[in-house]
């Protein structure tokens, strides 16, 4: 929850400012966004295990590619 109070002498601009980056930094968008529709846990899961492989050998094979055709 973004809880954001105005101190003496602070302008209109700069207090949206504030609320605007701890709006994105709370995350809340993105959270309204995936909670705005039902995912069956199944697909949930899928993405997540999407995700992990992306993250696991998404870099290390383009490097290794790299290398075989040049090296």
């Amino acid at each position: 929850m973004v809880v954001i109070t105005k101190k003496k002498g602070e302008t209109k601009d700069s207090f949206f400012r504030k609320f605007s980056r701890m709006f994105i930094d709370e995350d809340i968008v993105t959270t309204l966004k995936k909670k705005q529709f039902y995912k069956k846990p199944s697909l949930v899961r899928k993405e997540e295990e999407k995700e992990r492989r992306k993250n696991r050998f998404g870099r290390k094979t383009k490097v290794s590619k790299i290398y075989r055709r040049y090296g």
